[in-house]
């Protein structure tokens, strides 16, 4: 079971704690016991904010619905972060114009989506003796896409693939 990190009512172990109340009006240096009874007589829970003051800092308050509105902010806060994805545009140092202006068409819809593009170049046979024609077609993606996206890796070999990475421009 998780470790709870906030201590509730009969769990505070100070003997002393300063309160404020559900409206956040300050009640001052109370008891516990005397916080306890206070936040019983309206309904509600006594919550730890603050342990590493002296004395600690409790406030009144429902719980459970401050549990849940913490998750919902949570929630929310996922929902609104960027997942960028790496999509692959993969080319062969003998690609014809008509193909090459193919794959530009899906690496500049990739980047308009906020994608970053990976461009592979692959060698088959003796093509890997002339990375030349790799870096040439890596060039002139990387021109073609200037005004979409930055080139974040330069091209390089790693084997029979020579690969470039162009992330989409920051808006």
């Amino acid at each position: 079971m998780a470790k709870q990190e906030t201590n509730i009512n009969r769990a505070i172990r100070a003997r002393e704690v300063r309160v404020v109340d559900d409206e956040g009006t300050q009640l001052g240096v109370l008891s516990l016991q005397e916080a306890l009874s206070a936040a019983d007589e309206r309904g509600l829970d006594l919550v730890e904010v603050s342990p590493n003051a002296a004395p600690p800092v409790c406030r009144i308050m429902d719980y459970g619905k401050y549990k849940y509105q913490a998750q919902k902010r949570a929630a929310e806060a996922r929902k609104k972060t960027v997942r960028v994805e790496i999509k692959e545009v993969k080319m062969r140092p003998k690609t014809e114009e008509h193909d090459f202006q193919y794959k530009l068409k899906n690496a500049r819809r990739f980047l308009e989506g906020g994608n970053k593009v990976k461009v592979t170049i692959m060698f088959r046979g003796r093509e890997v003796t002339h990375p030349e024609f790799g870096t040439r077609l890596l060039e002139r993606v990387a021109e073609e896409v200037k005004d979409l996206g930055q080139v974040e890796m330069r091209g390089r070999m790693a084997g029979r693939f020579m690969t470039m990475v162009v992330e989409p421009l920051k808006k």
